[in-house]
């Protein structure tokens, strides 16, 4: 795939009213670095590079100079068939993924299939200096392990994290709030015994309460549990 070729497309894209809204949501990446392309665009894109079987060169030029090629990049990534593959490209690139929008969008569809593949990044993954490979961790978990593979070790996991980084603790509190939601009375006591810091449980707890999937009751009583700062 030639640089040149996809800026072009790229740019063929562009919408400069969407690229401003981006911006504005993406504090932390450089507004210099953003085109402004719909990700309904980029995942069609991403599809047709897939489907081409033209995407390794691209994979390799890292650091991206662009936005759009990060979640491009995200999004191929999502789409690999082969684990081994999916895996090692992956790690190659979460090093390289600075804003929380590319760090969620990214779920590779293979991980459903090897659950315990990935639960062993995923222990690698928390424990990781860089704040968006510990944010797509707990964000992994989230996503594959509150349903029929749920294990109170995960919670236990999450809760022992602790992050200067915001995008870290509300990754965090959007997984105890959805745990909470999914798996109510087996994450209930790290909100009664406030297992996260201040700041963290709180945001859980907001969170909870904008829940559709938690019972008023519930919320009454999860809002009782409130830290008063």
């Amino acid at each position: 795939m030639n640089k040149t070729d996809l800026y072009r497309k790229l740019y063929a894209l562009q919408d400069l009213q969407y690229r401003d809204i981006q911006i504005k949501i993406i504090p932390t990446i450089n507004p210099e670095s953003v085109i402004g392309v719909r990700t309904p665009e980029l995942k069609r894109l991403a599809k047709d590079i897939l489907k081409a079987g033209d995407y390794n060169g691209f994979l390799e030029e890292l650091p991206h100079k662009y936005f759009e090629e990060n979640q491009l990049h995200a999004f191929i990534i999502s789409g690999i068939k082969d684990l081994g593959e999916c895996m090692e490209e992956l790690e190659k690139f979460l090093p390289h993924v600075d804003n929380w929008t590319t760090c969620d969008q990214m779920s590779p569809k293979i991980f459903r299939k090897h659950k315990d593949v990935l639960f062993s990044h995923i222990k690698e993954w928390v424990n990781s200096e860089k704040t968006y490979a510990v944010r797509f961790g707990v964000g992994m978990l989230m996503e594959h392990f509150l349903d029929d593979d749920f294990d109170p070790l995960y919670p236990e996991l999450v809760a022992k994290l602790r992050s200067e980084e915001y995008y870290v603790n509300m990754m965090i509190a959007w997984y105890f709030a959805t745990a909470l939601a999914k798996q109510y009375e087996s994450i209930l006591p790290f909100i009664e015994e406030k297992r996260l810091d201040d700041w963290t449980h709180n945001k859980a707890i907001q969170k909870s309460l904008e829940s559709r999937r938690i019972t008023e009751e519930q919320k009454l009583y999860l809002k009782s549990l409130k830290v008063v700062r």
